[in-house]
């Protein structure tokens, strides 16, 4: 059984939204967990809720904003956490290489700060204590590819704008959903009719530097906490892509098969897939929170 119907199920909106930059694309939506905020969260003993970093799907390309995303927010933030799912440009309105990365990198070093921030000030009838200034990232299809990534900044090659001297202090782990998390392979198997290719501008024998910047794969591994988690059953992202990763990061990775588990259910907070989602963030946090 498909989960499709989850990218337009309505849900509860989010508590506010802040930006993170000047363009329409440069914002974040954002939902607070039920009750107290200082008292939630299953992520252990920190000052305030965890905060989930939500990278959304839908291969890059335009017709998918993080409205998509919203059932999948408030199933996170009803689990306990504070969540803000990114805005970034896209293929089709202005993204694609570079500018994709430009957004995702700003957002994911600017806004756990900025969310931070808004809770101290927001008008909300209470005080609820800020969660801290990092994130754990949670992306899902081409976001679980952008949140691994931006994890994985370090490691980028010397030329590439985007090449952090250090790990990227703002992010505490990431968990990847059907993640495409080989860029080359994507563009091998056309998924999505060329995604990657128009996404990078390219294939590989095209644009090898992009493809060096671009790939998780030749990025790994991360330097936190990493959970892949993949359905058995996906059609759209196929499973040996976070199989491949998992084999290269070794250790610094852990890869989490759900039998037949379609693309959509990672996503849907009543797909009996949901608990393994919940698992995957709460062994992330745990494991950054030590």
């Amino acid at each position: 059984m498909s989960s499709r119907g989850v990218l337009s199920r309505p849900a509860p909106p989010p508590r506010l939204t802040v930006s993170y930059g000047p363009l329409p694309e440069h914002v974040a939506d954002v939902w607070l967990p039920p009750g107290e905020p200082s008292a939630a969260g299953a992520g252990g003993d920190g000052d305030g809720p965890p905060l989930l970093l939500v990278v959304h799907g839908g291969f890059w390309r335009e017709e998918y904003d993080r409205r998509h995303a919203r059932p999948q927010c408030a199933g996170l933030a009803a689990a306990g956490y504070v969540v803000a799912a990114i805005e970034y440009r896209r293929v089709g309105r202005d993204g694609g290489w570079p500018t994709t990365f430009d957004d995702v990198a700003l957002a994911v070093d600017t806004v756990p700060a900025a969310v931070a921030a808004a809770l101290r000030e927001a008008p909300t009838g209470r005080a609820p204590t800020s969660p801290p200034p990092d994130a754990v990232l949670v992306g899902h299809s081409a976001g679980g590819h952008l949140a691994v990534w931006a994890a994985s900044r370090h490691r980028a090659p010397a030329s590439a704008p985007w090449r952090l001297a250090a790990p990227p202090p703002s992010v505490a782990g990431v968990v990847s959903l059907a993640g495409v998390l080989d860029l080359p392979a994507a563009a091998e198997l056309d998924l999505d009719g060329g995604a990657a290719r128009d996404f990078l501008g390219g294939g590989p024998g095209d644009v090898p530097e992009r493809y060096a910047a671009a790939d998780p794969l030749r990025l790994t591994p991360a330097a936190v906490p990493t959970v892949l988690v993949h359905g058995t059953d996906d059609e759209q992202v196929p499973p040996e892509l976070s199989r491949r990763y998992a084999a290269a990061a070794g250790p610094h990775a852990s890869l989490v098969e759900l039998p037949g588990v379609e693309h959509f259910a990672l996503i849907d907070p009543e797909s009996p897939a949901w608990p393994s989602v919940l698992d995957a963030v709460t062994q992330v946090v745990r494991a950054e929170r030590g």
